[in-house]
């Protein structure tokens, strides 16, 4: 039985980034909003009480009965959680007399169990306009800042362990905050850190097998990093039970239909290829509106798909490539009655064709996703491709969409992205693609005067995709792009590059 540690979700920004934390430790983890009753069964190994943009004096704060919790589990409250804890137990929590924001330095009291070797002066950060003024009865100071006496503390004589900081230790700029986590995890959870990869794989075919049986599985799959992974676990449960479809919308990537089957191959997955090419361009014609764009395409990819899914008999289920994110995404901490965010791989396609979902990656971040990927053996090639929007060049394009323009935009970016690969900066960036403008320009070539499209370059540094800074490629290498671009894609004469961040703006165009 795979361990478990359990995340109460207060709303914070950071609830992830623990649970990328603890997942880091080789220990599994999951997050469940705070008003989600607990499960104890014999796998759960402790709690975290994660932050909020609550503060806990508020009529309407979010609230767990942390005693409850701990009679039964090691707790761990930050930040929020720590002031909740401390205000339970009897202690006063106050607005402080300024904002506490920032890094800070730890002057350990204490160092055991949650500090044992971090350094005395060891940098945190924090995030809070509450803070603990006076602690409950029972418990004991660990740790203190400039500005705060009581960064971290635990309660003395109580069934099992609990601990409080008042610090965020799962960012970045908490220097050593993965090393008290981790001392959570094991010192006083226990966890033996034995998820990996490898376990994750052997635990899901299994489950897998024991899920489908001798069932029929259709699967959509666009040749990105998640639809992959899933289908090559489904596959090592049920084999040749699963059936891929891979739609040419006509919006892909230069040759990519034809690459990605070919991988597809290779990876020995059963895997059809439609070209529908023709059919969403006669639908896409004269859209220029990117939201009815997205939607043409959304519902031809549909009609496609279960047009397929008719020829063969006896299909039972429906795999997706969810992953984490988009659960959480989908989850309120607020209770049932608010959605934060719908996701098109939490839902879609079930409605429309009435068949239950396997779904073998709904408990992984990405970079977990591609690590499984690596150890199943899928080509690196196909783990380390950037992210692509799901109506794909339709969104590249502003404005309507005709096989010509196409047809440039796929070569403009077919040269862009090889010359990153080719410049050793493909790694470097989150996201690179090149966006044909509705803009046509004067330009010259030879003694011939020429007016053609636009085309702007994107890239972009990122951790999730949530936030991302432009990346500052050198102007040696977009001056050799642009020169390739203009020299070899006749009806495009001029290159820009995009320098915008998100926020304000996003990472695609539309």
């Amino acid at each position: 039985m795979t361990e478990k540690i359990l995340i109460l979700d207060f709303g914070s920004q950071y609830t992830q980034l623990i649970a990328r934390a603890v997942r880091e430790a080789n220990v599994y983890c999951e997050i469940v909003p705070f008003n989600k009753p607990v499960d104890f069964d014999p796998s759960l190994k402790g709690v975290i009480l994660s932050g909020s943009p609550f503060s806990v004096n508020e009529a309407n704060a979010p609230e767990v009965d942390v005693h409850a919790l701990n009679l039964r589990l090691p707790v761990l409250g930050v930040c929020y959680g720590a002031q909740m804890t401390a205000k339970q137990y009897g202690g006063q929590v106050a607005k402080s007399n300024k904002r506490e924001y920032g890094r800070a330095k730890l002057h350990i009291s204490k160092s055991e169990d949650l500090l044992a070797g971090v350094l005395d002066q060891s940098q945190v950060w924090m995030s809070h306009s509450d803070s603990v003024l006076d602690l409950p009865a029972g418990f004991e100071v660990l740790a203190t800042t400039e500005s705060i006496p009581y960064a971290a503390f635990k309660k003395n004589e109580t069934e099992q362990p609990l601990y409080c900081v008042q610090f965020h230790p799962e960012v970045y700029h908490s220097t050593e905050g993965k090393k008290i986590l981790k001392n959570f995890l094991v010192n006083i959870c226990g966890c033996s850190q034995d998820w990996t990869p490898a376990h994750f794989i052997t635990d899901t075919v299994t489950a897998l097998k024991n899920k489908i049986g001798d069932r029929k599985v259709i699967m959509a799959l666009s040749g990105g990093v998640d639809s992959t992974v899933a289908a090559t676990l489904i596959d090592r449960a049920i084999g040749k039970n699963l059936y891929g479809i891979f739609v040419d919308n006509g919006v892909l990537r230069k040759d990519e239909f034809e690459q990605v089957l070919e991988t597809y191959r290779q990876i020995g997955l059963n895997v059809k290829g439609i070209d529908a090419k023709e059919m969403f361009y006669r639908e896409l014609a004269g859209k220029s509106d990117p939201e009815e764009k997205r939607k043409t395409i959304g519902r031809l990819f549909i009609d496609v798909f279960q047009e397929e899914a008719k020829k063969i008999e006896g299909i039972g289920l429906l795999g997706q490539g969810t992953i984490y994110p988009d659960v959480i995404e989908s989850m309120s901490v607020h209770g049932p009655s608010v959605t934060i965010k719908s996701h098109h791989n939490v839902g879609g396609l079930p409605a429309t064709m009435h068949l239950d979902l396997v779904e073998p990656l709904r408990s992984l971040f990405k970079d977990e996703v591609r690590r499984v990927g690596a150890e199943l053996g899928i080509p690196a090639t196909m783990l380390s491709r950037h992210p692509f929007p799901g109506p794909g060049l339709a969104i590249r394009i502003l404005g309507d969409i005709t096989p010509d323009k196409v047809d440039l935009l796929q070569r403009a970016d077919d040269i862009y992205v090889k010359a990153l690969k080719e410049h050793n900066l493909y790694a470097t960036v989150w996201q690179a693609g090149a966006i044909l403008l509705p803009v046509k320009s004067v330009g010259v070539m030879g003694d011939e005067r020429t007016y053609e499209f636009t085309v702007a370059l994107r890239a972009v540094t990122s951790v999730d995709g949530m936030t991302a800074d432009w990346a500052h490629l050198p102007y040696e290498f977009l001056a050799h792009v642009s020169n390739e671009i203009i020299n070899n894609v006749r009806g495009i004469n001029r290159v820009v590059y995009d320098i915008s961040s998100k926020p304000p703006a996003t990472i695609e165009w539309e």
